[in-house]
């Protein structure tokens, strides 16, 4: 694959990630376990096919080979779909995406806290300018009743970080076997908690409809295309482009359902976005310096 077509497939997976809000709008009457169980479903089979080709046919070897690292990423992936489908559900889409684009500094302090990895003065002040944007976001939620569902983001944020440390530096070629992983664990923890509730696993067709096209090509077809299109462009570069995602999501609810959000989302968005930018142009000077883990850049 050449640079122009890697940067292609990043751009195309961010622009299909960015379609994921929308969609969650247009379910009608799924809760976030009915959601979260019929997207996992629609994806599994996806990524199965994928890791079949990959692996010439040792699918189940490559996800066996994750070992607990996998077990505990693909749990973390449980938390950040959950999360990320609640507070598309209870919040602007705008507030949702932008707190979603704090994962890869919430990966920064993770990776520092648990693996003892370098952190870089410009990623720290990276972190201290994105909490301020955070911080006027939440607050912006808490005055429009909308804390729950920006809390949800930040724990979905957070929940993309431990998946991102779990892989470890580097290893980005487990990233499909552990999201692989997350899609079944959360099939199963969506079943769980849809039985322990008593809650039909059948919301309408056309909700399950929705949410396995959601998995098998917004989620699935974006992963393989950001999976490719990652390795013959510089992580930096991949984590720049992707910033796609988070520009277009609030479009798509705007243009098709005339969801605004207010100024002071979007200005704390635009003060954690600046962060995610000045942090990947930093990144692409200190190459050199041991990064925490692949840029967590990963669909919500």
């Amino acid at each position: 694959m050449t640079y122009r077509s890697g940067v292609l497939c990043v751009v195309v997976a961010a622009a299909l990630w960015s379609l994921m809000g929308l969609a969650i709008r247009l379910i009608e009457a799924a809760d976030t376990w009915q959601v979260l169980l019929w997207r996992s479903a629609g994806a599994i089979p996806v990524l199965g096919l994928w890791i079949t080709i990959r692996s010439q046919g040792a699918a189940l070897a490559r996800i066996r080979g994750t070992g607990w690292a996998g077990v505990i990423g693909g749990l973390s992936l449980v938390a950040a779909f959950s999360g990320a489908i609640y507070a598309i559900q209870s919040t602007k889409v705008a507030n949702a995406v932008f707190l979603f684009s704090a994962s890869p500094f919430l990966a920064a302090l993770l990776g520092w806290l648990i693996l003892r990895e370098v952190v870089r003065p410009a990623t720290w002040a990276a972190i201290a300018l994105a909490g301020a944007g955070m911080f006027i976001m939440v607050r912006e939620g808490l005055a429009a009743g909308a804390l729950s569902g920006n809390l949800a983001a930040l724990a979905s944020a957070f929940g993309f970080a431990a998946f991102t440390v779990a892989l470890r530096p580097g290893n980005r070629s487990e990233t499909m076997p552990v999201s692989f992983l997350g899609c079944v664990f959360s099939v199963l923890a969506a079943g769980g908690i849809l039985t322990a509730s008593g809650t039909p696993f059948l919301p309408p067709a056309q909700d399950i409809a929705i949410s396995a096209a959601m998995g098998a090509v917004i989620l699935a077809v974006g992963m393989i295309l950001y999976t490719l299109g990652s390795r013959v462009i510089p992580a930096a570069e991949a984590t720049l482009l992707s910033m796609v995602e988070v520009m277009l999501a609030p479009v798509w609810v705007w243009l098709v359902l005339s969801e605004t959000a207010s100024a002071a989302t979007f200005a704390g968005g635009a003060v954690v976005l600046a962060a995610v930018v000045l942090n990947a142009l930093a990144g692409s000077r200190a190459r050199a310096v041991p990064r925490a883990a692949p840029p967590a850049v990963l669909p919500h």
